[in-house]
């Protein structure tokens, strides 16, 4: 055994990727806390006990950088091989976070891939350009709304969505509370309101699409995604902190599926909530979002009913559109406790290639929810200088 270990390290690639971690350590300590990922994220081993120079050469991470950040603060960019990572999402992910996501005081930042790492990931399907062509969409960001609240039967939901699709919203998603439950099991749910946003779009002539959430049992996700396509889904949410990444990724990569993704973030709060551990909220919402397959991601916009920063939601853009070998950019989708008078301040932050998920208030003023998803496409309209869209019939 012992003389298999140099050979089997020797067939190591040299190429390598990159992590890069922000540390809670003196100036004395953070050597040490970055040789300790090092030795953590790969052979989780004593660096004495380590049997030959070929594993700690080629297989142990490398300490690429050390910058003092301020007090007690340091980055460390570390440098894994390749190899290590696999061609599995998990063990890329494993390498990334895994053990040290357990220690205090260190917070992945993001991670730079090379090519040949990179493109062993599909990642999404469609990204910004092909959810704009499904959507036919193509001057100012997309629309988006939520099917609330819980405790409505099919029917009424389905009321819902077909108004919200006479209306103009692009992508009419499931709230992520609804799931299988009695009142609104998942085959009916979708029956209904896949058939109400159709009817909707033959009125209209656009191409609303109802996404159904899919997050489930990790043995049913696939077969509830297959299910929501027949029945005539135009997409899917799903929500990878409770289902899986790996979940998500195996549905954006199956061909029987082949229908845009929507990340949902519940369950994700606490990765991102510490500033001095967890997972940086680009590096989460968009990196790695990316990898795993999602065309839009949702996160709380700034300002809302939750607490990201102005410099949060920028760090996801960035994140969701920077450079990634093959993987196309996707849609940040900014949401929680979104308004339409909001509008012009949102599409001046995000620009055109986001969507805009409006859930609640476009339910105000009471009565005509039409019209005020009319009034919502044209607010958004405004703020990007396109002309108002010519008005479309009600239904009957």
């Amino acid at each position: 055994m012992a003389n298999s270990m140099p050979a089997c390290a020797e067939t190591i690639s040299d190429e390598r990727f990159t992590a890069i971690y922000h540390l809670t350590a003196s100036d004395a300590e953070a050597s040490d806390r970055a040789w300790d990922i090092c030795l953590e994220q790969t052979v989780e081993f004593p660096d004495d006990l380590i049997p030959t120079r070929a594993i700690r050469e080629r297989i142990v991470g490398r300490i690429a950088s050390i910058v003092k950040l301020g007090r007690d603060r340091h980055e460390a960019r570390i440098a894994f091989p390749v190899d290590v990572a696999g061609g599995e999402l998990t063990q890329l992910l494993n390498v990334l976070f895994g053990n040290v996501s357990i220690k205090p005081g260190v917070r992945l930042m993001g991670f730079e891939l090379p090519a040949s790492l990179a493109n062993r990931y599909r990642g999404p399907r469609f990204g910004q350009r092909g959810l704009r062509e499904r959507l036919d969409v193509w001057d100012r960001p997309l629309l988006s709304t939520a099917i609330k609240p819980m405790g409505l039967s099919p029917k009424e939901l389905a009321e819902f969505a077909y108004r919200f699709a006479l209306g103009g919203i692009d992508l009419i998603k499931d709230d992520h509370g609804l799931a299988n439950q009695s009142f609104v099991p998942f085959r009916e749910r979708v029956t209904r309101l896949s058939e109400a946003v159709e009817r909707a779009n033959r009125e209209t002539g656009l191409r609303s699409a109802y996404l159904p959430n899919i997050t489930a049992p990790a043995d049913q996700v696939l077969e509830r995604a297959r299910l929501a396509r027949e029945l005539g889904a135009g997409g899917y949410l799903i929500a990878p902190g409770l289902a899986g990444w790996d979940a998500m990724r195996r549905v954006a990569d199956d061909d029987a599926c082949g229908l845009p993704i929507m990340s949902h973030p519940a369950f994700l709060g606490a990765f991102t909530s510490s500033p001095l551990a967890g997972i940086a909220h680009g590096a989460l919402y968009g990196q790695i979002t990316r990898l795993a397959g999602a065309d839009a991601t949702i996160f709380p916009n700034y300002g809302g009913r939750f607490a990201f920063s102005i410099d949060e939601c920028r760090d996801i853009v960035r994140a969701c559109n920077a450079p990634m070998a093959s993987i196309a950019p996707i849609f940040p989708a900014p949401a929680g406790g979104m308004k339409v008078e909001r509008t012009r301040e949102l599409c001046a932050f995000y620009g055109r290639d986001s969507v805009l998920l409006i859930g609640g208030d476009l339910h105000r003023p009471a009565g005509d929810l039409v019209a005020n998803c009319r009034r919502f496409e044209n607010s958004v309209r405004g703020a990007i200088g396109v002309p108002p869209r010519a008005e479309r019939p009600d239904s009957e």
